[in-house]
């Protein structure tokens, strides 16, 4: 195989994720959560493993009549923003006025974060949260936590979607990487588990979907709060 089908491939391989976007409403709007779930963790698998093929083949010098970022906003877009919305909002974890604020606010200041071209740090990090509402809806279904509590969550991170505050990406945010990366297949496996499980309460994933979540959140900040020292 030549190195522009290699390249092509990679291409082809990131545009799965709409499959797997398609198939994850098909079961939300059926309210089949933990089908949902696992189709969004599938397509999580692949977006984490398309961009460092991409870097690897030189996508953009070797298969430049496709725009690979492009292609993956518009995944990221279903699988991370809209479809979670979507179940929160029908799941009815969110009472009344509540449910409709936030997917309007979710949907809404998402596109935005999407567009800007301020979202990537120079260490390839993302300032500000950078829309992974797939991760906290997963977390919410599991915990199930008071109406006021997601309202105040979902609240919260979008505000910090705009706020210069650091968010690590586990993947190409080189500092704490060989504690990151880790983390972030155990947030994997542990949100396959809560959504195999069909997110038993006595579930051992939900522990492990909060400490690796809250890892993930934090590590960016905790980076700006300590800076790396120059030798």
């Amino acid at each position: 195989m030549t190195i522009k089908l290699k390249a092509l491939s990679v291409h082809l391989f990131t545009a799965t994720g709409a499959v797997f976007a398609m198939l994850a409403m098909l079961a939300a709007v059926e309210e089949k959560w933990s089908l949902m779930y696992l189709w969004l963790v599938i397509s999580f698998i692949v977006d984490g493993i398309d961009g460092p093929l991409a870097r690897h083949y030189h996508v953009k010098k070797n298969a430049p009549e496709f725009d690979g970022v492009l292609l993956d906003l518009i995944i990221d877009y279903l699988t991370y923003v809209f479809i979670p919305a979507f179940a929160l909002f029908k799941s009815g974890l969110m009472d009344g006025w509540t449910g409709w604020f936030a997917i309007i606010v979710i949907t809404f200041a998402s596109a935005m974060y999407f567009a800007d071209t301020r979202m990537k740090t120079k260490d390839n990090s993302f300032s500000g949260f950078p829309g992974c509402w797939n991760m906290f809806v997963i977390v919410i279904f599991a915990l199930e936590p008071n109406f006021w509590v997601i309202l105040l969550l979902v609240s919260l991170l979008s505000l910090a979607m705009f706020l210069p505050l650091k968010f690590i990406h586990p993947v190409r945010t080189e500092r704490w990487r060989n504690v990151s990366l880790p983390i972030a297949f155990a947030w994997t496996f542990f949100a396959g588990w809560a959504a195999w499980v069909d997110f038993h309460p006595e579930s051992w994933a939900h522990w492990g979907l909060v400490i690796t979540s809250l890892y993930l959140v934090s590590a960016g900040i905790a980076q700006q709060l300590v800076p790396l020292r120059n030798n």
